[in-house]
C-alpha cells in the first residue's frame, strides 16, 4: 500500500512542480505528515530532498529553451543563504506545533500568491536591489524552517512587478527551488538519520519523471484553471493542518 501511495504522491508532486513551477513542498510536507505519518521535522527534511530532485528535473527543459533568469535565481539563493542556513539550524529546536502552524500560514500566503490576476504585456524590468534582498531573505527563511522552496513567492513578483513572461518566471522559480532546497537539505544533516528514506526516494524518483514531462507540456494546459485549483487546494491543506495541530492533535 505504501508503494502505491508513494507512486500517486510522486505523480501529484511532479505535476504540480512541472505545470505550476512552484508548490512542490506545499503538497510534499502534508503528504509525508498525514499519509506516511512522518514527524514535522522528518517531513520537512524529506520534502527538501524530494522537491530538489523534482524541481531540478523540471528546470532542465527550461535551461535548454533559455527560459531561466540566472542572475536573479543565483542572487536570491546567495543572499538568502544567511536565513536559509540559520532557519535549518533553528528548525530542529522548534516545537512541532510551531512548525506546522507556521507551515499552514505559508500555505495561505502561497494560495493568495497563486491567485494572481492576468499579466499585461510590457517590457521586462530588472529587480531593484532592495526588493531582491527582501525576497531572498524571506525565501531563505521559509526554506530553512518549513522545507519549502519559495517559488510561490518568486513567481508572482517576477510576473506582476517585473513583467517577466510566465514560462521564464516558472523556469527561474524551479532553479531557485532546486538550489535553495539542496542548501537547506545539507543544513538538516543532523536529522537525516531519523528519516526512513525508502518512501521519499520512491516519491522523488516518480516526481522527477513526471516533472520533466509536465515541464515540457506547460503550454498545452489551461494554466489559469490549474492555478485557481491549486490555490484552493492550498487553502484546504492549511485548514486541515491547523485543525490537525490544535483540534485533533490528541
Amino acid at each position: 500500500m505504501n508503494a502505491v501511495l508513494a507512486i500517486f504522491s510522486g505523480v501529484f508532486i511532479g505535476s504540480v512542480l512541472g505545470f505550476v513551477g512552484a508548490g512542490g513542498a506545499m503538497v510534499s510536507v502534508p503528504i509525508l505528515l498525514y499519509i506516511f505519518h512522518f514527524t514535522p521535522t522528518q517531513a520537512t527534511t524529506a520534502a527538501l530532498a524530494i522537491v530538489f530532485l523534482a524541481a531540478f528535473s523540471g528546470a532542465i527543459p527550461k535551461m535548454r529553451s533559455h527560459e531561466i533568469l540566472y542572475r536573479e535565481a543565483f542572487s536570491i539563493w546567495g543572499i538568502g543563504l544567511v536565513t536559509n542556513i540559520g532557519g535549518s539550524a533553528l528548525s530542529k529546536h522548534l516545537p512541532n506545533s510551531l512548525i506546522t502552524t507556521g507551515f499552514a500560514g505559508v500555505l495561505v500566503l502561497a494560495g493568495f500568491a497563486t491567485l494572481r490576476g492576468p499579466v499585461k504585456a510590457a517590457p521586462e524590468k530588472k529587480m531593484p536591489v532592495g526588493v531582491l534582498i527582501a525576497i531572498s531573505l524571506t525565501i531563505g527563511a521559509m526554506t530553512g524552517i518549513f522545507g519549502v522552496g519559495g517559488g510561490f513567492l518568486a513567481i508572482p513578483i517576477l510576473v506582476l512587478f517585473f513583467n517577466t513572461p510566465q514560462n521564464k518566471a516558472a523556469g527561474t522559480s524551479l532553479l531557485i527551488i532546486s538550489i535553495n532546497c539542496a542548501t537547506s537539505f545539507l543544513g538538516h544533516h543532523g536529522v537525516w538519520h531519523e528519516v526512513k528514506w525508502g518512501i521519499p526516494i520512491g516519491i522523488g524518483a516518480i516526481a522527477v519523471v513526471v516533472s520533466l514531462i509536465a515541464s515540457h507540456n506547460t503550454k498545452r494546459v489551461p494554466v489559469a484553471l490549474l492555478r485557481q485549483s491549486f490555490s484552493y487546494l492550498l487553502f484546504a491543506l492549511a485548514i486541515f493542518t491547523i485543525a490537525k495541530t490544535w483540534i485533533f492533535h490528541s
